[in-house]
């Protein structure tokens, strides 16, 4: 394993989506290494859909590294009502920044992806190979196309042009911690079960309904520890490209903790955090979503790269995280 180019600590680095749930991870595993010229612009300073803005923003600044983290992001039930606007949008805003980097000669590109890549009924746990092998999820499809657009955009790059281009993209697992979306309605999994099992022990309620059958199986990682995943792939990796023939590689790295459970056991750790006490019931009425989705992180680990934050230490530090900003989700 070896990169192209390694970050240092005078370089230029611009973390794109900066207050998002990963991106916001980022700036404090950057600033905690002691990068000081970091580059962020908020959405109403830079629209990333808009091409001519963001060609103009990188060549007015130049940045030597980037991290791409900015996404428009929802659970099931908002990507199901929007796919268009989950294809669109984040089809554009991966287009214009991964060329704008690549024309202006960025040393090394860093996409943030997502496990919802995978086809819907896959081989467990999933290979980065097992990529386009069948058809997606419908419920995220168009959120999945787009990564996988952005993910092959660099693939390419890399392969056609290794004098130029050092592009990889980083497809975690289910992400959660400090900072997360908590709204009713289109937030994830963990930060709305949180939410969810809080305000029936405040309202005394003797049951939670959740959806599906509870079956689903899920793979969950901390922010801070994808965050230290990305950093740690920007210094030492630099994809499988084989530039001697010009055929595309594997330039993407799954990034996961190893270990799932289904969503009736994390239902059951959330309720004990919270100290709910009450009864969990299931409408299975709703979908359950990709039966599971467990990533192969066996090429990250060879590395020699691990995950340090236990779910049960991340989802109390996220619940209290949930209990200082609930205020701010009262809809």
């Amino acid at each position: 394993m070896q990169s192209k180019h390694v970050m240092n600590k005078m370089d230029k680095v611009y973390v794109a989506g900066h207050r998002g749930l990963v991106g916001s991870a980022i700036v404090r595993k950057l600033k905690a290494e002691g990068f000081q010229n970091i580059i962020v612009r908020t959405h109403d300073e830079l629209d990333l859909t808009n091409q001519n803005a963001v060609n103009a923003f990188f060549e007015a600044e130049q940045p030597d590294f980037v991290f791409m983290a900015a996404a428009k992001v929802g659970g099931i039930q908002a990507n199901r009502e929007a796919l268009d606007q989950f294809l669109y949008i984040n089809t554009m805003i991966e287009m214009n920044t991964i060329m704008a980097a690549y024309q202006t000669g960025v040393k090394k590109f860093c996409l943030l992806g997502s496990g919802c890549i995978y086809p819907r009924e896959c081989s467990q746990p999933i290979k980065e190979e097992y990529l386009l092998t069948s058809p997606l999820e419908i419920t995220n499809e168009g959120y999945a196309l787009a990564k996988i657009s952005g993910l092959k955009l660099c693939e390419y790059l890399n392969t056609h042009h290794p004098e130029r281009a050092d592009f990889i993209s980083v497809m975690p697992c289910n992400l959660y911690g400090p900072g997360d979306n908590y709204h009713p309605e289109h937030s994830h999994v963990i930060p709305a079960l949180l939410r969810k099992f809080n305000d029936a022990k405040q309202k005394g309620k003797k049951e939670v309904v959740m959806w599906g059958t509870g079956s689903a199986m899920r793979e969950f990682l901390h922010i801070d520890d994808v965050a230290d995943a990305c950093y740690f792939l920007m210094q030492h990796y630099s994809g499988d490209a084989n530039t001697q023939t010009n055929t595309p590689g594997i330039s993407w790295v799954n990034v996961g903790c190893g270990n799932d459970l289904t969503m009736k056991e994390l239902a059951r750790v959330i309720a004990k955090i919270v100290n709910y006490n009450g009864d969990i019931v299931y409408d299975h009425i709703h979908p359950d979503g990709t039966p599971r989705k467990l990533l192969d992180s066996t090429k990250l680990f060879s590395f020699g790269w691990r995950p340090s934050i236990s779910l049960e230490e991340g989802l109390r530090e996220t619940y209290q995280d949930y209990l200082l900003h609930k205020d701010e989700y009262r809809s």
